[in-house]
């Protein structure tokens, strides 16, 4: 038969060459639509194991300076006043507990100044007020400001509020926040300095072990605090506020303009806006400041799509300003990949598209020149991404080994999320503009909490059903891949199966549970299993 068919025109030594090798690979050639494929494929990769690189810098950074702790200049004789916000918006469940939390903090009385910044249309406006009532009886200098609109959402509250504050530092708290008692008196102190305009505080989990997602969030945001606001602080970068659990300079907001409404991430504006401007920014990981993670998978994605959208108008606005700035060479190039980052989410989107042709091509080319290719992506990209979140969980956990097993679910619920993600950059790009979607909480604590029945889900839309097909879309891959042999890209398609499923059903599914029979049916199977 081989005989016959390189009889036909076929290269010299074409049939030694099949009976050496096993294959006909090497009588592949591309045309225009593979070149194309191949392009794209390689060129989303090359971008993609870019952003995965900059995570070795971060970890470089870290191991530097994972020890070293900031100290105050000096001290206080006399406490500042400080007036702290509380801004929120249909926060019935959680809004009086950080309300109590915040009066009882170990600082003076007569120095402290809170305003319950209000924008509430639902029983809240009643909650709160009753709830500041009894504290301004107990002696507290506590305000209920209550807007009848959401003029510039979060940011038009906190500008509505500075014109009434009291205290020339002001700490911001969101509601599903739980400062301890010591908060203030562990970090005002660093505005002895008068270059210091930002102090962060790092973000702890109330609820971390509810459910899968609650631990797999908490790996996230770890991540975050530890291996990229850590790194960026002392290393003399621009660092980003996260918009709670921290205190500005009355000073410093005013210098760089205030709190501007054109996008919905008004914190990483302010923030950079200061920076620019010369004010210092403090970060303290040392110091926790519990709060309470989403419960529900919409809810999440919601705020993951804030955040995405919001970062990447950020990058429209600022993004010239900074880059012609005055600013070190290190200092820009994070910039540029920090308000950047978000564009990975559409390509992720793109390569989970042309995934299945690039393989069948690839497959032609042989394996060995798979593995050349695609080795370095690899160790560039996803082993940069364990090591990122391994380092995280080291540094702040005694039983590290055990949480970094949920590794690869953090990684496929961050594939999961692309869809959603990629669309909010999109949306961000083509000038789409979206009101300020809170992320409900419903005072979760325990596994024994239920949500189910109470008030407010996160938006569902039509990208469950995108996810879901996409899942099922790798599903087909992976058996066209175990059909021809390719077994080496197994665990990665398994990643990107178990994501977009896991995102998908969770929406569909806690979607379904504000209906009292799958509440009940819901309950009754979790008490079976614990």
């Amino acid at each position: 038969m081989f005989n016959s068919l390189f009889s036909n025109g076929l290269p010299p030594g074409s049939y030694e060459k099949f009976m050496e090798t096993g294959n006909l690979s090497f009588l592949y050639q591309p045309d225009w639509f593979d070149l194309t494929i191949l392009i794209i494929y390689f060129g989303v990769l090359s971008l993609l194991s870019l952003y995965g690189l900059r995570r070795y810098y971060y970890l470089h950074l870290f191991r530097k300076y994972k020890h070293v702790r900031i100290k105050p200049q000096a001290h206080f004789d006399e406490l500042p006043m400080v007036t702290v916000q509380l801004p929120m918006y249909n926060e019935m469940y959680v809004g009086p507990r950080l309300l109590n939390a915040v009066c009882q903090m170990e600082y003076p009385k007569d120095r402290l100044h809170i305003q319950v910044l209000d924008d509430s249309t639902d029983e809240t406006t009643e909650i709160m007020s009753g709830a500041v009532k009894y504290w301004v009886d107990r002696g507290y200098m506590v305000e209920y400001v209550h807007r009848t609109n959401r003029h510039g959402y979060k940011a038009g509250a906190l500008e509505n509020g500075l014109k009434t504050a009291k205290g020339d530092i002001v700490a911001i708290f969101d509601a599903d926040f739980i400062p301890h008692s010591d908060f203030l008196q562990r970090t005002v102190h660093h505005f002895t300095n008068p270059e210091v305009g930002i102090v962060q505080t790092r973000w702890a989990h109330l609820n971390q072990d509810y459910s899968l997602l609650t631990r797999c969030q908490s790996i996230l945001l770890d991540g975050h605090f530890m291996m990229e606001s850590l790194p960026r602080s002392r290393g003399g970068l621009f660092v980003n506020f996260n918009g709670t659990a921290g205190l500005w300079r009355r000073q410093a907001i005013e210098a760089a303009g205030g709190w501007h409404h054109e996008t919905i991430t008004e914190d990483l504006d302010l923030s950079l806006r200061a920076q620019l401007k010369g004010w210092k920014f403090v970060y303290l990981p040392e110091i926790e400041c519990p709060a309470e993670l989403p419960v529900e998978m919409n809810a999440f994605k919601n705020q993951q799509n804030r955040w995405a959208k919001g970062s990447t108008q950020v990058c429209l606005k600022l993004f010239t300003t900074l880059m012609k700035a005055g600013l070190p060479r290190p200092v820009k190039t994070e910039l540029f990949f920090h308000l950047t980052a978000n564009f990975t989410y559409p390509l992720m989107v793109l390569l989970s598209l042309i995934l299945l042709p690039a393989i069948i091509i690839r497959f032609h080319q042989g394996l060995a020149e798979m593995l050349l290719l695609d080795l370095p992506i690899f160790v560039a990209s996803t082993l940069s991404v364990a090591l990122f979140y391994i380092h995280s969980q080291k540094a702040l956990y005694p039983d590290w080994k055990e949480r970094v097993r949920l590794l690869p679910m953090v990684m496929a619920l961050g594939i999961g999320l692309t869809v959603t993600n990629g669309k909010a950059v999109m949306e961000a790009l083509l000038g789409i503009r979206s009101s300020f979607v809170r992320t409900p909480k419903y005072h979760v604590m325990n596994r024994t909490d239920n949500w189910f029945r109470k008030k407010y889900r996160g938006k569902l839309g039509i990208y469950p059903v995108l996810e879901i097909a996409l899942g099922v879309y790798f599903c087909w891959i992976t058996l066209y891949c175990l059909t021809i042999g390719n077994l080496g890209v197994f665990p990665f398609l398994l990643l990107f199966i178990v994501g977009y499923f896991y995102t998908g059903f969770s929406s569909l599914f806690h979607n379904l549970l504000k209906f009292p029979f799958v509440d009940l049916g819901w309950r009754r199977l979790r008490a079976m299993f614990n």
